[in-house]
């Protein structure tokens, strides 16, 4: 994939852009419907979908607080077994590990799985530097590849794409990457496929390396785990000679039945499907079963900081399903390129500014991609507080503070171009830590409600919040008033507030104290 996220402009930019094109956004609204109805019928199947909830978070939570140790066992389980472990703690290290792996094999291609830890660093294109050909086998990701483009979902990449537009580019593309299209291809769901698996197939049956990700890593045995829905992962854990797997440290499970949850939880979140039709387990190296050749390259690239910050460290809870996603107002709208990351829509906001910091524009701008409606804490199979990470983000934004870098403690400054909003947040912590200050603002915003504009003249976030919004008016009497009023003038005081309280507290415990 020759697409790249680098200098990407930030959110507000890209968004104004991709919410103006009317095919996109049909494209969108289909797909994301359609997912987020089938899914709510697979997860209304459970009855204890919620009790299975509460089970991944806590599972991924201790998971988290011991991670050094599950990690050190996992590394002693995969050698064991035959394997060989690679500690790589950014992009460029895990790109030059897995560069020198196929190098060393002397082979000039590989297949891969999809895999969302590789686009995070760029493998592809680390490959190509290095003269070798990465051939995507997943069907929505050989799309995208073909197209020249960038994924746009976690679990559809090409979710962007129509049927039209698949045909074109097959059509197009196909033949300079291997087996071409029929000429005479059609739209029909059925021709494409048979296309894509044609084309595929010759790939699988001469590659001699194969590169994934997993889902999950058991700790205990040392066993990487992938589902699918194509059968392409399948190909490529098993036919080639040498395996190079490219995880998350964040992927780790202590456990074989830990699995359990998680294997319920996740098909029904991002495919609806009660089971995933291909479910691919492998342990090491096993003589003439399998690679006889496999590696382990464990990426960091900025977890262990995110895992430092006590809010945010739930991100890494995230099992990749796309829930969120589907039922994102925002992301709907706006398509998933407009992220600049591998990872779109609301966990992408929220993992990838603490991946990556907020010192660009670009991921200084994701935290503010939501409307916090809080649909994707309510759809989170593992019960990622999103919109709470998301205003901590925020805060970190604007405020700067201390945050790890490469594991040290490091003090960043505030983003630029959020001096307005500092100076607003500031005063108005000092006007309700005064309430004589408050009753007064108060007062005179209900005095000259008439001349209140319907946009904000504030530069930066303030004129770009009123552009889309008027100003409500304040009201022609402010609550306290109100309340004086009707109560009485020594109803808002903090004598009879207190009396009140202990009226009411006798007169539900009967008089008894």
């Amino acid at each position: 994939m020759s697409g790249t996220y680098l200098g990407m402009p930030s959110f507000p930019t890209a968004a104004a852009a991709s919410t103006r094109d009317m095919r996109l956004r049909g494209n969108l609204r289909h797909a994301t419907h359609t997912i987020r109805a089938k899914r709510e019928q697979a997860v209304a199947e459970l009855g204890d979908w919620q009790e299975l909830r509460a089970a991944g978070a806590a599972l991924k939570e201790r998971t988290l607080r011991h991670l050094d140790h599950y990690l050190e066992q996992l590394e002693d389980a995969v050698t064991a077994a035959g394997g060989h472990v690679h500690w790589a703690q950014d992009a460029a290290e895990a790109n030059r590990i897995v560069t020198d792996l196929v190098l060393r094999t002397g082979e000039s291609e590989v297949v891969k799985v999809k895999s969302m830890a590789t686009q995070e660093i760029g493998l592809n294109d680390a490959l190509a530097r290095a003269g070798i050909s990465a051939h995507e086998t997943d069907l929505a990701e050989l799309i995208v590849q073909l197209g020249d483009d960038l994924p746009s979902h976690i679990l559809v990449p090409a979710i962007h794409r129509n049927r039209d537009e698949i045909r074109d580019i097959f059509r197009s593309k196909m033949g300079d990457r291997g087996r071409a299209a029929p000429k005479n291809l059609s739209d029909d769901p059925r021709e494409l496929a048979e296309a894509a698996r044609l084309h595929l197939r010759e790939k699988f049956l001469n590659a001699k390396v194969g590169v994934s990700g997993a889902n999950f890593m058991v700790a205990e045995t040392g066993t990487l785990v992938v589902v699918e829905s194509e059968g392409n992962g399948r190909m490529c854990l098993t036919l080639p000679e040498t395996l190079i797997s490219v995880v998350g440290i964040e992927k780790v499970v202590p456990t074989w039945q830990d699995l359990e949850v998680f294997l319920q939880t996740l098909p029904r979140s991002s495919t609806a499907e009660r089971m995933n039709p291909y479910t691919s387990t492998w342990t090491g190296t096993t003589d003439e079963d399998g690679p006889s050749d496999f590696h382990l390259v464990l990426l960091d690239n900025g977890r262990t900081d995110a895992l430092a910050d006590t809010v945010g460290r739930q991100a890494l809870r995230c099992i990749r399903c796309s829930a969120c996603l589907n039922v994102c107002p925002v992301y709907e709208r706006a398509g998933g390129h407009a992220y600049g990351s591998a990872y779109p829509g609301p966990i992408g906001a929220i993992l990838t500014p603490q991946l990556r910091g907020v010192g660009s524009e670009l991921d200084a701008s994701l935290p503010y991609a939501s409307s916090l409606c809080g649909a994707c804490y309510e759809v989170c199979p593992v019960a990622i507080d999103i919109p709470e990470v998301l205003v901590h983000l925020r805060e970190r934004v604007v405020e700067g503070g201390t945050v790890s870098v490469r594991g040290r403690r490091t003090t960043v400054k505030p983003a630029k171009g959020h001096a307005a909003e500092r100076a607003a947040m500031r005063a108005a912590r000092w006007t309700f830590e005064h309430p004589r200050a408050l009753r007064a603002g108060m007062r005179m915003a209900s005095h000259a409600r008439r001349l209140t504009p319907r946009r904000l003249p504030l530069p930066g976030a303030g004129r770009a919040w009123s552009d889309s919004r008027d100003l409500p008016r304040p009201a022609p009497e402010s609550f306290r008033d109100w309340w004086r009023r009707t109560r009485g003038p020594d109803a808002g005081s903090a004598d009879s507030g207190k009396a009140e309280v202990r009226e009411r507290g006798e007169r539900r415990d009967g008089g008894a104290r």
